[in-house]
């Protein structure tokens, strides 16, 4: 009938209600023809998930893909075990709940935020866009990859800018960097690996200044685990109506890296943008719909994964210490210190041990990075490093 609403429609309708946003639009025949990239080791270190498949090892301590071993809460558990019965439905009425939820805490609209399984769509999204053409993205150097490595792998080029002495985002020569054919600005904030933050005040005029030249993307992955985020978060520049994306992610201080959510906050002409490179939320499961609706800003919660992940990297700050090595002070969950060996074989001693971690180049020396785990996982990765330092 054609007054009846079809499926079709009703879909559309949901999501409307949660921003505004219309369904599919061929994305899946543009991702189908992406060209798939395959990294040599000799061009870079291997990510994450390189290292978790090619591991080959039972692990004691997974510490080398920055999760939050403490997560997710009891609540989001709960949700999820209480969802499963009706997982056979399409999720229409969580999405736009979530969608209020997070809008009302951050002081926005659901039209400025756009979700999806995950950070990682939303950064493919935004490397496919902002830098066709051969437009370029400004990244620190080191930073998190996965935006300019796919942007590279498409049409755009990559530019990478130094850190400065103390291993923090130069703001300035990042800047410096921006001309015509800039399609992005990429800021990670807390940077990762190095997990160092920049000063606030002085990344909101940056941002000011730079939106009105090009996009600024700031990754906001790991703010959680600062004392006050709010304080921190560039969120107020989307506010003030400027050309900023915010990304953040329940993969980290929530432990949904498994359950796969996350959200950008910008513009509602940007998040239009977003929703034609995307699949416009529809690829979250009810279950973690569920989780996330039970779990967000469950504040003793993340209170108390704070707390904990902050006495383990106490612990590891401890153990280099008293081993004799130096570390950057951390404001994630996730530590880097210089090595006295090998990167490569440091690993895999530590793999043959049990413990996985991650290694870096960084000023031409050999750097680790160590995901903050259970205190068990710690006392794992001591014993381990213990044999080799």
């Amino acid at each position: 009938m054609a007054n009846s609403l079809n499926r079709r429609n009703w879909i559309k309708s949901s999501a409307f209600m949660a921003g505004g946003l219309a369904f599919f639009s061929g994305t899946i025949n543009k991702l189908a023809a992406m060209p798939a990239r395959v990294f040599k080791s000799s061009e870079r270190s291997l990510n994450d998930k390189e290292v978790i498949t090619n591991a080959g090892f039972e692990l004691k301590a997974r510490l080398l893909a920055n999760e939050n071993p403490f997560g997710p809460s009891a609540a989001a558990k709960k949700a999820m075990q209480e969802t499963l019965d009706k997982s056979y439905q399409y999720p229409f009425m969580l999405l736009p709940q979530l969608y209020g939820k997070i809008a009302a805490y951050e002081g926005v609209k659901s039209q400025n935020i756009l979700m999806d399984a995950g950070s990682t769509p939303l950064l493919l999204a935004a490397a496919m866009y902002f830098t066709k053409g051969g437009k370029t993205v400004i990244t620190g150097d080191p930073s998190y990859d996965d935006l300019p490595s796919r942007a590279e792998a498409l049409e755009g080029k990559w530019v990478k800018v130094p850190l400065t002495a103390d291993y923090k985002l130069d703001l300035d020569a990042m800047e410096a960097k921006v001309d015509s054919n800039t399609g992005l600005v990429y800021v990670c904030n807390p940077n990762n690996p190095t997990a160092t933050i920049v000063d606030t005040e002085k990344l909101k005029a940056f941002c000011e200044r730079v939106s009105k030249k090009t996009t600024v993307f700031v990754d906001e992955a790991y703010i959680d685990y600062l004392p006050d985020p709010q304080a921190s978060t560039m969120i107020s520049q989307v506010k003030a109506g400027n050309n900023v994306i915010v990304a953040r992610t329940f993969s980290k201080l929530y432990g949904f890296a498994g359950l796969r959510l996350g959200y950008i906050i910008t513009q509602p002409e940007t998040v239009k943008i977003f929703g034609k490179y995307t699949t416009q939320s529809w690829s979250i499961t009810a279950t973690t719909l569920a989780a996330a609706l039970a779990a967000y800003r469950e504040e003793a919660f993340l209170q108390d994964t704070l707390k904990k992940t902050n006495a383990s990297k106490e612990y590891l700050y401890s153990v280099l210490k008293k081993e004799g090595y130096d570390y950057i002070p951390s404001s994630a969950n996730f530590v880097m210190f210089p090595l006295k060996m090998d990167g490569q074989k440091f690993v895999g001693e530590m793999m043959k041990r049990g413990v996985g971690i991650r290694n870096w180049k960084l000023n031409g020396k050999d750097w680790c990075r160590v995901s903050i785990g259970r205190m068990d996982e710690m006392e794992a990765f001591a014993d381990a490093f213990k044999q080799l330092s």
